[in-house]
């Protein structure tokens, strides 16, 4: 069984969903510290301005808190109206669209509650079976280092390979996994590219600009366009 963990991102990049895509079981790491200025309330997406971001604020964030104990703002229409403005000419604005609308409007306004909804909504717009859980509701030790967790968590769900994002290269080993009996791979996605309305292309957008601009098809193939090592 594979396991990845990671923080919840709000409408990250597709390297994100390659890989929930490589596990078994994704994570959603919400009770470790939040970060500020970081991707998980903020993307970018393309518009006929070039690339343009935008941030859900999150009220009381600080980097003294636990993810778990904030929740985005309920003031998202100025982000709905950019993105709306921005694709509402893609092939695939019809579908996107109100999945995005549902996300980004959903009433449990924890940081982790929206990010794990906008990831069942795609992966079932994909037509694609994914398990997910948070850390928060588990019992585990989190007094003990990243490393040791990450191994806890892994033994947790009796998984045999833990699958890491490819920054956790210079934190993680492989010995230090083996050890305990857990195969540890990083993910790394391959070079990619797709239309982007007839737009120079722009790569690592928020994955609604994949999901606005290419078929179910071709998202399914992109999402397979990794390497793990």
């Amino acid at each position: 069984m594979k396991l990845a963990v990671m923080q919840p991102y709000l409408f990250p990049y597709i390297g994100y969903f390659q890989l929930i895509h490589a596990s078994d079981l994704f994570l959603i790491y919400d009770d470790v510290a939040y970060i500020k200025q970081g991707y998980i309330n903020r993307n970018a997406i393309s518009s006929p301005n070039g690339v343009t971001r935008f941030t859900i604020p999150v009220p009381g964030a600080s980097s003294n808190k636990l993810i778990k104990e904030l929740s985005f703002s309920n003031n998202v229409t100025k982000v709905l109206s950019t993105i709306e403005q921005s694709y509402s000419k893609a092939p695939h604005f019809a579908d996107v669209f109100p999945l995005v609308e549902r996300v980004l409007q959903h009433e449990d306004r924890s940081i982790a509650s929206v990010c794990m909804r906008s990831y069942q909504e795609i992966f079932s717009y994909l037509g694609i079976q994914k398990r997910f859980r948070k850390t928060s509701e588990l019992d585990y030790d989190r007094t003990a280092s990243a490393k040791d967790r990450l191994i806890a968590l892994s033994h947790k769900f009796e998984a045999d390979c833990y699958i890491n994002a490819p920054g956790g290269r210079s934190l993680y080993f492989k010995d230090d996994f083996e050890k305990h009996g857990v195969r540890l791979q990083f993910i790394d996605t391959l070079p990619i590219q797709y239309q982007q309305g007839g737009r120079d292309f722009a790569p690592n957008l928020s994955i609604i600009d994949v999901l606005m601009n290419c078929s179910i098809c071709e998202v399914e193939r992109l999402l397979t366009m990794y390497a793990l090592n």
